[in-house]
């Protein structure tokens, strides 16, 4: 009897053992489970860091190098000097612009990069030059006539741009175009000289507001090229 008795105790000592080995064994494989997942997880953080880093001094070095070559485009348009001095110096201080304001260009970029943003500014440069153009046409037809029928009035209207590039693109391309000229701008909020009705009108289209929106890509405002870049991408994305 004593002996049975024993021999039960033993085998139950032993299956509480065993049960006790395989429930520490599934623990440990838990452990070292959750342990390995975590180290993927942190190489996937680290990876990810890496590219992420990489990405940003990409694109730091890509929008110096689109401000350096619209400064120094800029440069030579203005200066008229094409020895080899000055074209070294007007480099060089071109360059000095873009490694300290090259944020400034190319601030809000939503989709694509910076070669998009300077795309779209030297394709938005021939328009402003037509309008430049009929402008003067305008305006001289109103200084030749006998009369001068001239109306001029100050206009105000709020602008959906966001960013302070966009604001002084804006505004130096209503100054530009004659009969027009950017006398402030206060929280969005553009006054404007206009010489006469016409070229008040012309401003209150908002064509240009909506040209300078589409080159820095502003959120509030759909252009027709915004579509046609969106529908590139789509296509893109499903091939």
């Amino acid at each position: 009897m004593e002996v049975t008795l024993l021999l039960e105790a033993t085998e139950n000592a032993f299956r509480i053992i065993e049960r006790a080995r395989e429930h520490a064994l599934g623990l440990l494989d838990t452990a070292v489970q959750f342990t390995a997942e975590e180290t993927h997880y942190e190489d996937q953080k680290r990876v990810h860091a890496l590219f992420a880093g990489a990405q940003r001094r990409k694109t730091r070095f890509q929008n110096m190098v689109g401000t350096t070559v619209i400064m120094f485009g800029f440069w030579l348009l203005l200066s008229g000097i094409f020895d080899a001095f000055h074209l070294t110096l007007g480099f060089l201080c071109s360059a000095l612009v873009g490694v300290l304001f090259h944020d400034l260009l190319f601030s809000n970029v939503r989709v694509g990069d910076m070669r998009v943003v300077a795309g779209r500014f030297i394709a938005y440069i021939p328009w402003l030059i037509e309008q430049i153009v009929l402008a003067n046409i305008h305006v001289a037809s109103l200084v030749i006539r006998p009369r001068m029928p001239i109306d001029p009035k100050v206009i105000t209207f709020k602008s959906k741009l966001e960013t302070d590039v966009s604001f002084v693109t804006l505004a130096n391309s209503i100054t530009l175009t004659p009969g027009t000229i950017t006398m402030d701008i206060k929280d969005g909020v553009y006054y404007v000289h206009a010489l006469s009705k016409k070229v008040a009108d012309d401003l209150n289209t908002g064509e240009m507001e909506d040209r300078v929106a589409h080159i820095f890509m502003e959120a509030d405002h759909l252009y027709v090229q915004d579509v046609l870049d969106a529908a590139r991408l789509y296509q893109a994305m499903r091939i």
